[in-house]
C-alpha cells in the first residue's frame, strides 16, 4: 500500500541488506548484567527516541551466540510484538556494541538508495504508524509485525538529495530535544549528589559542629514516613474526564529519572485510575519498577500500579522527593515484597510506618534554596521538549506529503 502518491515507492525488502529480529540469550533475564554488550529490548525503543533506562547487558560469550543480530551504526530498530508494536527509532552510537532480542527487528537499508534517517522519520510518521498498527493487529490475538509484512511495506524513494534535506530539517528538532535531555540528566545528577552528601553521608552545612547519636545528627528527628508524606487515592473514571487529560502508566515513567516528561492521554484507557496533581510524586510499586519514581509536570491520572504521593508539608517536598527516589528507599521497598507473588508489590503500609531522618528547618531551607530552582528548570526543559516533539510531529507528515517545497 502506497501512503504517499507523489514519490516513487519500493518494497522495503528490496532496498535493505538486513531485516530480522534477535533472540533472548540462554538463561533469559537471569544472565543480564550491568555492563558488557547491550541487549536492546522493546522497552528501549520509542518513536524517534531511544530510552537507555532499563538497558540490559550480556557477556561476550552470550554476545557471540547472538552475533547474527549485531547492530551496526545508523541501524533502525522496530518493535514487532506486544503493546509497543511499530515503535521505531535509530540506535545511538553510544549504545554500541549491541544486540536485539526477539521483540525488536533490525532494519538496515541500502544507503545508496534509502537513507536510514529518512526511513526512520517515514516509519514514525502518523500515516505509517496507523498503517503498521492496523497490519500488526490483523493476524491474531497478539499484536505482531511479521518479517513478510515489513519486507512488503512500500516506502517512498525520492532522490537522496530530497531525503537528506527532509532528514536534516527534522533532525534539528531532535538535536534540541537531545540537548535538553542531557541537561535534565546533569541537573538530576547534581541534585541527587547533594541529597546523598547531606542526608546519607550527613555532610550537611555545619555538620562539623553537630554530634551524631545512633546515626542521627543532634537536633534531627527519626519519624515514620507517614509524617513526611501520604498516598492520595482519589479515584477517576476515564469516560468522565476530558479525553486529552494526561495519563501516566508505568510504561511512561523513566527509570532512575525524577522528571516525568512522557505521558499518554485518557482516551487510550478505559479502567478506573487515580488522580494526581502537578508536582505530585509517582512511585512504581511493582518490584521491577521500584526505580520508577518522579514528579508530575501536569495534572492527570495514573496507573493503579503507581502510588500517588503528596508530602504533608510544602517545605519538606524536595527532601521527600529525593528520599523516595533514593537507592536506600528503593532497597527498603524491595525487602517488603512477598516472595513468590506473581506481581510482587511493595508493602506501602509497612513503608509508611518505617522511620526516616527528618532534618531541622534550617537544613531543609538550605536544601530547598538549591534544589527548588533545579526542579523548576527540569520542569521547564521537559515541557520545552513536549513542544518540540509536537512541532516536529506536525511538520513531519507535511514534509513527507510534499506540502512544503524542499
Amino acid at each position: 500500500m502506497r501512503l504517499l502518491k507523489h514519490w516513487p515507492h519500493v518494497k522495503l525488502g528490496l532496498v535493505c541488506s538486513k531485516i530480522g529480529s534477535g533472540a533472548t540469550p540462554r538463561g533469559g533475564e537471569n544472565v543480564y548484567l550491568d555492563e558488557g554488550t547491550a541487549i536492546i529490548r522493546s522497552q528501549n525503543v520509542y518513536n524517534g527516541l531511544f530510552m537507555t533506562e532499563g538497558l540490559a547487558y550480556i557477556t561476550e560469550e552470550h554476545a557471540e551466540q547472538l552475533k547474527g543480530v549485531t547492530i551496526e551504526l545508523r541501524d533502525i530498530l522496530l518493535n514487532i510484538t506486544g503493546d509497543s508494536v511499530a515503535r521505531c527509532c535509530q540506535v545511538p552510537n553510544s549504545v554500541l556494541p549491541a544486540r536485539v532480542n526477539q521483540h525488536v527487528a533490525i532494519v538496515r537499508p541500502d544507503r545508496k538508495k534509502l537513507l536510514p534517517e529518512f526511513l526512520c522519520y517515514y516509519m514514525i510518521s502518523p500515516l505509517t504508524q496507523k498503517y503498521l498498527l492496523s497490519r500488526a493487529g490483523s493476524g491474531g490475538t497478539r499484536n505482531a509485525l511479521t518479517k513478510a509484512m515489513i519486507e512488503n511495506l512500500e516506502v517512498p524513494c525520492p532522490s537522496l538529495n530530497i531525503q537528506e534535506r527532509i532528514a536534516s530539517i527534522l533532525s534539528a528538532y531532535d538535536d534540541l530535544i537531545d540537548n535538553n535531555r542531557r541537561r535534565i540528566q546533569l541537573l538530576e545528577q547534581a541534585a541527587r549528589l547533594l541529597y546523598k552528601e547531606w542526608f546519607v553521608h550527613l555532610r550537611f552545612p555545619g555538620h562539623e559542629h553537630v554530634k551524631i547519636i545512633d546515626g542521627v545528627p543532634e537536633g534531627w528527628e527519626k519519624v515514620p514516613l507517614s509524617y513526611l508524606c501520604t498516598d492520595v487515592r482519589e479515584s477517576a473514571i476515564p469516560k468522565d474526564l476530558n479525553p486529552d487529560t494526561a495519563y501516566i502508566g508505568l510504561e511512561h515513567i523513566p527509570r532512575r529519572s525524577i522528571t516525568l516528561d512522557t505521558w499518554g492521554t485518557v482516551s487510550e484507557i478505559d479502567s478506573n485510575k487515580f488522580k494526581f496533581a502537578e508536582r505530585d510524586i509517582l512511585f512504581g510499586k511493582i518490584r521491577p519498577y521500584f526505580h520508577k519514581v518522579g514528579f508530575s509536570l501536569v495534572d492527570g491520572i495514573a496507573s493503579s500500579d503507581a502510588i500517588v504521593i503528596r508530602p504533608t508539608e510544602d517545605h519538606i517536598y524536595y527532601y521527600t522527593l529525593f528520599l523516595l527516589s533514593s537507592d536506600e528507599f528503593v532497597a527498603l521497598a524491595s525487602k517488603t515484597v512477598r516472595e513468590g507473588s506473581k506481581m510482587p508489590r511493595a508493602d506501602w503500609k509497612f513503608l509508611l510506618k518505617s522511620e526516616f531522618k527528618r532534618p531541622p528547618e534550617t537544613v531543609l531551607s538550605l536544601f530547598n534554596d538549591v534544589v527548588s530552582p533545579i526542579c523548576d528548570q527540569l520542569q521547564n526543559l521537559a515541557l520545552q521538549n513536549r513542544k518540540l516533539f509536537k512541532a516536529r510531529d506536525l511538520l513531519l507528515p507535511r514534509l513527507m506529503n510534499g506540502e512544503f517545497e524542499i
